[in-house]
């Protein structure tokens, strides 16, 4: 779904949303925001107009009428058919996103062949049976592999390397 609000909205959708009980998830990363001439590290969402909402239309459709910033995304190429997620890619993308402390957002356009290394699976650990592409990075000890949403967003997350095995 979309959320229309400014980035710097008191109550934004994802917030109206979890008040009235609905599951849902944005993706969230940490930044530096003046405020009264105090710097304050704050929890802000990746992308602003982007939630990801687990619940049917028909619940939806009536809180998507009340508020006005509130809308689909819909697919391209059709008429109003809104945009869906698998519920066990999610789940998965959800699980990688939590089991690191500092995940680093991308959008479909940002990644580069030059970002994505060798294919490998994840065997043991919070990832366990995860497969995916390592994340290139010169010079770094860490190794961080990508999850995807497919054509929508992906996550590189911090892998302990004694659980890789390349495929």
């Amino acid at each position: 779904m979309r959320d229309l609000k400014r980035w710097n909205a008191q109550c934004p959708a994802y917030k109206q949303l979890q008040d009235l009980g609905i599951t849902v998830f944005t993706p969230m990363i940490w930044k530096l925001i003046q405020i009264h001439g105090k710097r304050i590290r704050k929890q802000v969402p990746f992308m602003q107009d982007m939630l990801f909402v687990f619940d049917s239309r028909q619940v939806i459709d009536p809180i998507v009428e009340r508020i006005p910033t509130l809308q689909y995304r819909f697919l391209r190429g059709t008429y109003c058919e809104p945009m869906t997620v698998r519920n066990e890619d999610m789940e998965r993308f959800i699980k990688a996103v939590d089991s690191d402390e500092n995940p680093r957002y991308y959008t479909p356009e940002e990644l580069t062949p030059a970002m994505v290394g060798k294919k490998v699976r994840v065997i043991g650990g919070p990832l366990d049976n995860y497969e995916g592409r390592l994340q290139k990075m010169q010079g770094s000890r860490t190794k961080r592999l990508f999850v995807e949403l497919p054509s929508l967003l992906a996550v590189s997350v911090e892998v302990n390397p004694e659980y890789i095995q390349f495929v």
